[in-house]
């Protein structure tokens, strides 16, 4: 499947001429990202793909085509769910750049076994790394952490906490709150971390197409729970504009988090926005 943009070429170009003082932090929609440090690139969770209509519809652009990505060092994956691993998005990066796949053991089964990523594109195997809880690796400039997510949907999800120069940039996937939460907010001070927002809605089921009730991300107060719990400096929603039926607004969380200690205040952004630590 061939990815058309609808924004051509200019958010990869922005990223590649960006020069921070910091971490820059650009939202791709859904639950992507980008983050640079130096001269050093790391995506999460890109995802360039429209869903699956009528069941899952795409409701934001697609910002850029894979194959003008021209400098990445890496993937981060947070779980195996097609808008997080999902071969004609992510593979077209690893062959143009050489970056390395950074994944949880179900995530890269997807990529291996179920869409032959290494057949299908040109990229080897070598570039497909598998993480787990406690990992940690360094990534050019930067230094990533791998700790547990509580996302019931998935099979192996992840988290992760990326480090540089004493900033901190947390990505949740679409975890729910979690007991271990608690602890990995007393471990690292998160300048800005990310958590899946979004509304219940009645969504087709995969196999029967018949409408069901459909809660994939957290809502308000689960999100403002987990936030909480990592003691999140900065919070910026995601996920909330992504799919037909589930979509949200996110500023309705301020008056969830308004009298707690954490997160000290809401970063709302949209897809193709910057946000720097």
């Amino acid at each position: 499947m061939a990815i058309h943009s609808d924004w051509g070429d200019w958010l990869p170009r922005a990223v590649e001429d960006a020069d921070p003082d910091g971490i820059a932090v650009w939202y791709l929609g859904c639950n992507g990202f980008v983050l640079k440090a130096e001269d050093t690139t790391v995506f999460v969770d890109p995802y360039l793909g429209t869903g699956d209509p009528p069941r899952t519809v795409r409701m934001v652009p697609v910002p850029f085509d894979p194959a003008d990505v021209g400098e990445a060092d890496a993937i981060l994956a947070t779980h195996e769910h097609t808008d997080h691993v999902h071969g004609p998005s992510q593979a077209p990066i690893l062959e143009s750049t050489g970056a390395t796949f950074h994944a949880p053991d179900d995530s890269l089964a997807v990529a291996r076994d179920d869409e032959n990523w290494t057949d299908e594109w040109d990229v080897d195997d070598s570039q497909l790394a598998e993480v787990e809880e406690g990992d940690t690796f360094e990534v050019g400039a930067f230094t990533v952490h791998v700790e547990p997510a509580h996302d019931p949907d998935a099979t192996h999800p992840v988290s992760y906490v990326v480090e540089y120069d004493g900033r901190t940039f947390f990505h949740g996937g679409d975890t729910k709150p979690s007991d271990e939460f608690a602890r990995v907010g007393d471990e690292y001070d998160i300048d800005l971390g990310v958590l899946a927002f979004g509304s219940v809605g009645r969504i087709p089921d995969k196999e029967t197409r018949e409408p069901k009730r459909t809660r994939w991300y957290n809502d308000e107060n689960q999100a403002v729970e987990a936030a909480s719990d990592l003691q999140f400096e900065r919070f910026l929603p995601s996920h909330w504009d992504m799919w037909k039926g589930l979509t949200a607004d996110p500023t309705a969380l301020h008056g969830h988090a308004r009298s707690f200690d954490s997160p000290e205040r809401l970063e709302i952004a949209e897809i193709g926005d910057r946000v720097n630590i």
